[in-house]
């Protein structure tokens, strides 16, 4: 997981070969303003979905995880609370949705192991090995999710 801001983006923009036209993109876009749905950068390597999200709270929102791709938050709108769980601390026995690949997605009943507070101009990266559960706080979100396909 890394946690960064837009101004200092050019310190991870190297890890991935993809991670610096999205993050090029989402700082020359004023995507406050454009319709929810998705962005296509290199059809389903890379886009952006776009959403605005209602918040819950850190007991009704699940821990996920995903395999194909590595997820980039961007909070526009707002503050979101997030939480964090190394994906090898995770029971297979405590999935709520075991994984389905077609989806590239599960989602596990259990309290993240850590939470923190991102705000705009801020971004965080979840890769494979972090479960994450984003979208906590009071009301609603407009936020960006890159997602960034790794085989």
């Amino acid at each position: 997981m890394i946690l960064s801001t837009l101004a200092e983006s050019g310190r991870v923009e190297h890890l991935h070969p993809s991670f610096k036209l999205v993050l090029d993109y989402v700082k020359s876009h004023d995507l406050t303003k454009v319709p929810a749905g998705r962005i296509a950068l290199d059809g389903d390597r890379l886009f952006i979905n776009v959403d605005d999200a209602t918040l819950r709270t850190e007991a009704e929102q699940a821990l996920e995880v995903h395999r194909r791709y590595i997820d980039i938050h961007f909070p526009l709108s707002g503050s979101e609370r997030v939480g964090w769980s190394p994906l090898e601390a995770l029971a297979a026995e405590s999935s709520r949705e075991p994984f389905d690949v077609a989806r590239d997605f599960a989602l596990y009943d259990l309290p993240a192991a850590t939470y923190f507070d991102v705000v705009p101009g801020q971004f965080y990266v979840m890769y494979p090995e972090d479960a994450h559960a984003p979208i906590i706080g009071n009301g609603t979100l407009r936020k960006l999710v890159a997602k960034v396909r790794i085989d």
